[in-house]
């Protein structure tokens, strides 16, 4: 449907691109500062390696640490990721954990989950997102607030992020059980002090065990 608005798959990915360069100006605009230089080189290098390793050479990622109230990792259309400052502290920096999480929000773009979550929005015409000049994507995200983009996806399709996620950190050089050690992290949080203010970020997605179990399976390891 969103193909038949737009033309061919390049004109689609395009338009994605368009409507999530809107939005990531607006989640620019809601920072509270200026990220650490630190993580953001170490979030671009990240990125590269994982995007590199996806076959579509038409779609593109930029992942952006930003400061705010939002303690959370998301992907817009088109390939614009956030991630929190607290979720790198929260890995302690570690490259394969940070990997994880980052091809985690880049299988939400690939599998097509993040424009699909914009789509179903009734305030929304597809016909409007699917012609740039329109811009009516940056004032709908400005009245529902950026705290909409931390909103769950189905569970089928947390978990299909998951499996994709760990299949290209494992292909990109990355190691598979830095995933198992970000969910641990999160699993072991202490939610009643939540330091990191990270409780709301793990309140949308499935429950960790079942989490862990999904991507072991789809990776078939044994460990």
């Amino acid at each position: 449907m969103w193909q038949s608005f737009t033309g061919n798959e390049e004109d689609a990915i395009r338009a994605e691109q368009a409507v999530g360069r809107d939005m990531a100006q607006v989640v620019r605009e809601d920072a509270t500062g200026p990220p650490d230089p630190e993580i953001q080189n170490l979030l671009d290098d990240i990125t590269a390696q994982l995007a590199d390793r996806v076959k579509n050479r038409a779609l593109h990622f930029e992942v952006m640490a930003v400061n705010g109230n939002h303690a959370t990792a998301f992907a817009l259309p088109g390939g614009f990721i956030f991630v929190a400052p607290a979720l790198v502290t929260l890995a302690e920096h570690d490259r394969d954990e940070l990997a994880f999480v980052i091809g985690h929000e880049m299988a939400h773009v690939i599998k097509r989950h993040a424009i699909d979550r914009i789509l179903s929005q009734k305030a929304l015409s597809m016909a409007s997102l699917a012609t740039p000049a329109a811009r009516t994507i940056a004032p709908w995200i400005r009245t529902v607030g950026v705290q909409w983009l931390e909103k769950a996806y189905s569970r089928e399709q947390e978990f299909e992020a998951d499996a994709l996620g760990a299949r290209l950190m494992q292909v990109s050089g990355f190691d598979p059980v830095g995933a198992f050690r970000m969910l641990d992290r999160f699993r072991n949080l202490d939610r009643k002090t939540d330091p990191l203010g990270l409780g709301a970020y793990l309140s949308t997605h499935p429950p960790i065990d079942d989490r862990i179990r999904h991507i072991k399976e789809q990776l078939h390891l044994d460990i």
